[in-house]
């Protein structure tokens, strides 16, 4: 994902052997490559404020790591929780931060009663259009 001054692109690599997120210079022929996350990373997504980055965890956290540019070179701050919510992991990016950069829009992890995980209950609707002809003579 690219920064807000398009200078900068957060990215997930296997270089480590686990899934982490690291951050270079947009275009590539400036030197310099940092790790951003120390446990795990699976999607990083920048702030609006230039100050900012979050991260989801492997355990499907959000963390937030706060950053300083000078000239070519990164800097970062320790990495903290965002949110102890964990969010719900379909295998694709399923979380967005809003233009305030104080809010995420995400599919949250079902819990049952009792602090138990639950599950997910979802329904898929098929057919639909065809339906409401048939219900609908005439409709389009």
């Amino acid at each position: 994902m690219f920064s807000p001054d398009g200078r900068w692109i957060a990215y997930r690599s296997t270089e480590s052997g686990r899934n982490e997120i690291y951050v270079r210079p947009f275009p590539a022929g400036r030197a310099g490559k940092w790790q951003i996350s120390t446990g795990g990373g699976l999607y990083g997504i920048w702030s609006n404020n230039g100050r900012e980055l979050f991260y989801e965890t492997t355990d499907q956290r959000i963390m937030v790591v706060d950053y300083t540019v000078n000239g070519d070179s990164f800097g970062r701050g320790k990495a903290r929780v965002w949110s102890e919510k964990r969010v719900f992991y379909t295998g694709n990016l399923n979380l967005d931060l809003a233009p305030d950069g104080k809010r995420f829009a995400v599919f949250p992890m079902a819990e049952a009663a009792g602090g138990e995980k639950g599950s997910v209950h979802v329904v898929f609707l098929q057919n639909f259009l065809d339906e409401l002809k048939r219900r609908i003579p005439g409709a389009k």
